[in-house]
């Protein structure tokens, strides 16, 4: 397996995954969605999880993010187990540290773009204001229109500006862009990419599509539950050179 040239210490690593597997029974028929996962994140990547659907992409993520756990393996992140925390502990780790985005926006239509995000500031230790967090992913002038007002990609920035309010040391996407066409696509992939770069905020994006993973610092291909590469990206691109 290919692996990046360059070495981390502990303290820049955000993800330690080891040994990771997970097994879904469906009556006497076992389904393995991850085979044995070893996995480094370090601090302040953008790393693309490349692979067909059923590779464990989602499964893997949803682990990294305490959604789920893994039938055997740990997961540890900032000195905590995640596969021995009890469930109030998970529920910290997730409010506080790590920020998700999905396919789908998972917005409350009867509620604002502000007000979605301040669904999450009004929890969080240290957040943004709401408005800022809008502002940062370009929809100031659309802080009081409501979901049903606003395109596919701006519902999919209000679910960023709202994951990324509460400050998150990680952000995991899953399929950020799969239910957008290529141009607005690009939109959130620059508004992602931005967030990278300016907050160091360690990004995870899911996708099945190669072309997002020219953006990468870092490839993970995985295919039928296990990591086939690991490449660090020579020529890493910007978002907006992104097409597909």
């Amino acid at each position: 397996m290919a692996s990046s040239s360059r070495t981390a210490d502990d303290t820049e690593i955000v993800f330690r995954a080891q040994a990771l597997t997970k097994v879904y029974r469906m009556g006497e028929v076992e389904v393995h969605a991850l085979r044995g996962i070893d996995l480094e994140l370090p601090r302040g990547e953008f790393v693309v999880l490349l692979g067909p659907s059923g590779s464990g992409k989602s499964t893997l993520l949803n682990i990294l993010g305490g959604l789920d756990t893994p039938t055997s393996g740990q997961v540890i992140c900032g000195g905590r187990n995640l596969v021995a925390a009890g469930e109030r502990e998970l529920t910290e780790f997730r409010r506080h540290l790590v920020g998700f985005v999905f396919q789908f926006y998972n917005l409350i239509p009867s509620l604002t773009a502000r007000e979605n995000v301040a669904i999450v500031t009004e929890i969080a230790r240290d957040p943004m204001p709401p408005e800022d967090a809008l502002t940062l992913v370009g929809l100031a002038e659309r802080l009081d229109h409501f979901p049903s007002q606003l395109s596919g990609g701006e519902q999919q920035r209000v679910a960023i500006a709202r994951a990324i309010a509460k400050r998150p040391a990680v952000l995991l996407c899953d399929e950020p862009t799969g239910a957008l066409d290529s141009q607005t696509g690009v939109v959130v992939l620059e508004v992602l990419e931005r967030i990278n770069r300016e907050f160091g905020t360690t990004t995870v994006v899911i996708t099945h599509n190669a072309d997002i993973a020219r953006m990468a610092d870092r490839v993970i291909h995985l295919g039928d539950g296990r990591i086939s590469t690991i490449e660090r990206n020579p020529d890493k691109r910007p978002a907006r050179e992104l097409s597909w």
